[in-house]
């Protein structure tokens, strides 16, 4: 929270009213936050710090968002746990002690539940109610959100923390339904645990998810067949336990550790490296290609060269170098030619880190499918058919990734001035102001959105949270109800973030949505980085939020 929203709350006189009902019957808040993962929890506390009447709605069955959902084998951060949790509380930061340097579902779950009930948030959270329809009524400058169980809720404020990895995505594969097994997508794991104890197991989808499941379940399995559409540059996660002097250090130094963080542009607490690979010899650049692979999960891009995604030369060496070290895991070479990215450079597509990917292939019950030359033809009652036959299974796991960025807010039956739906608005791609707002939406709000990251997502979207909140304060201490991005705002930050280049190798990735048959390919990130966005943002408070418009709503809404 920023210095000016932390003042307004400690000065406000009006304090925090529990959520009431209003003269039709409906639940009745100040700010209503919809989505209980990192970005929805924050802005759940800093709503209520802020003196507003605040309650937050979730359609699953526990918080924890993505880390809720995502229950896979061996599912676990691959950003540095320290560098993922909340930074606002010292003593949340002293009493919770992360395990490992990349925490595993379970434990981050467990952090999730803790900062809930750490901080009294749990009475203003309502579990199991999935939002079918959010509906902006102009004269009172309110909304109305309905979900599936019947819940309605009328609010002057709707933050939608839904995720850019909410909605899974499941290629329209013949004879799906058909299928007598078991079939689970990574992101709606069962709470149960599945057997996997001598099961015949096929895997479809090798991104960030499909890595962590191979080989956690390799030695379990009968047998395993991934089917790959396109290999990744997989690096090394390198994880470990934060040991005792570790604990103690990130413990003495929170103070420093929350500023980098806080103003690092990729939200992690590594040091960019500021020279260019071809200012050393190809000796020097072999030994730190060396160093970079032994380093720990994001380090690989972010303490890189610092050209070393615009440096055709190379981007081409580190990626001659990963493929080296792949043939020299893989013992099969057909295999290890198959997991050799081709078409894209490092960084070309997000790139995932795992831990004994590759070895998983060297044992005899692990095998390896490349669609591109054995496309999968349908889902028979007993297994997949490709063009080269039909092998059976008992087992069918999704690995096949998500509608990124705009997937969840379309969803939501978001409808604006006059009527008009977000998804309709959001035809031909996202329109935003600063990833947080679209003009035509007043007093709606999406941190962590489409237009919002290029990093440590929790980190972005913190700075996003902390803007919107403040937002919501200034127009309260300004006697306003409405609150909207203007029209040239949004199209100033939406023609930015689609001209930018920084970003154009990405455009076979999800990050553009090339993964969705028939969703428009359309930057989903802030290319423009983290140091832009915090920019932007300090001249919008100190010039009075002049980019939003703020007025008073023409009816009461009591």
């Amino acid at each position: 929270m920023s210095e000016s929203t932390k003042v307004s709350s400690a000065t406000d006189q009006r304090a925090a009213q529990a959520p009431g009902t209003d003269p039709g019957g409906r639940d009745r808040v100040d700010v209503l936050v919809i989505g209980a993962g990192v970005t929805g929890i924050y802005q759940l506390h800093l709503a209520r710090e802020a003196g507003f009447s605040a309650r937050l709605i979730e359609a699953g069955a526990g918080v924890g968002g993505t880390w809720y959902w995502n229950r896979y084998p061996e599912a676990r951060f691959d950003s540095e746990s320290y560098t993922y949790g909340y930074l606002f509380s010292k003593e949340l930061w002293e009493e919770w002690e992360w395990s490992e340097k990349f925490a595993g579902q379970p434990e981050i779950e467990r952090y999730f539940n803790y900062v809930v009930d750490r901080f009294d948030l749990r009475r203003d959270i309502r579990l199991g109610v999935k939002v079918t329809e959010a509906v902006y009524d102009e004269p009172s400058g309110t909304w109305t959100v309905r979900g599936s169980d019947g819940t309605e809720v009328r609010a002057r404020y709707v933050v939608a923390a839904t995720g850019n990895l909410s909605v899974p995505f499941i290629p329209a594969v013949p004879g799906r339904e058909d299928f007598r097994g078991e079939q689970h997508h990574t992101s709606r794991w069962p709470k149960t645990p599945v057997d996997f104890s001598g099961k015949r197991v096929a895997q479809i989808g090798t991104g960030s998810s499909g890595v962590q499941i191979v080989p956690a379940i390799a030695d379990d399995v009968a047998r395993i067949t991934v089917y790959q559409k396109q290999a990744d540059w997989l690096t090394p996660l390198n994880n470990g336990p934060i040991t005792p002097e570790e604990q103690a250090e990130l413990k003495a130094n929170f103070e420093s550790i929350r500023d980098t963080l806080n103003t690092s542009p990729s939200g992690f607490l590594h040091q960019i490296t500021m020279r260019s690979g071809l200012e050393d010899t190809p000796e020097q650049r072999q030994e730190f290609y060396e160093t970079r692979w032994n380093g720990p999960g994001f380090t690989k891009l972010s303490e890189h060269y610092w050209d070393m995604l615009t440096n055709e030369t190379v981007n081409a060496e580190w990626c001659e170098f990963m493929a080296a070290k792949i043939r020299g895991i893989v013992k099969d070479p057909e295999t290890a030619e198959k997991l050799i990215p081709k078409g894209h450079g490092y960084g070309g597509r997000r790139p995932p880190f795992g831990t004994g990917y590759y070895e998983a292939f060297n044992k005899p019950n692990v095998s390896l499918v490349d669609i591109n030359e054995t496309p999968i033809t349908r889902i028979t009652e007993d297994g997949i058919e490709t063009s080269e036959g039909v092998e059976e299974f008992d087992i069918i796991i999704w690995a096949t990734g998500y509608d990124f960025g705009t997937g969840a807010l379309n969803r939501l039956g978001v409808r604006g001035r006059q009527g008009l739906p977000l998804k309709e608005y959001w035809a031909d791609g996202p329109r935003t102001y600063l990833g947080i707002a679209a003009a035509g939406f007043p007093n709606f709000f999406f941190p962590g959105g489409p237009h919002g990251a290029t990093g440590n997502n929790p980190r972005y979207a913190g700075d996003q949270v902390e803007l919107v909140t403040d937002a919501l304060v200034h127009a309260r201490e300004h006697g306003h109800d409405v609150i909207e991005a203007s029209a040239a705002a949004e199209e100033e930050w939406t023609e930015q973030m689609n001209s930018s280049t920084q970003s154009s190798f990405l455009e076979s990735s999800y990050f553009y949505g090339a993964n969705i048959p028939g969703k428009p390919v359309k930057q989903l990130l802030n290319p423009t980085g983290r140091w832009a966005l915090l920019e932007t943002v300090a001249a919008v408070r100190q010039n009075e939020y002049s980019t939003f418009t703020f007025s008073k709503a023409t009816q009461n809404d009591a």
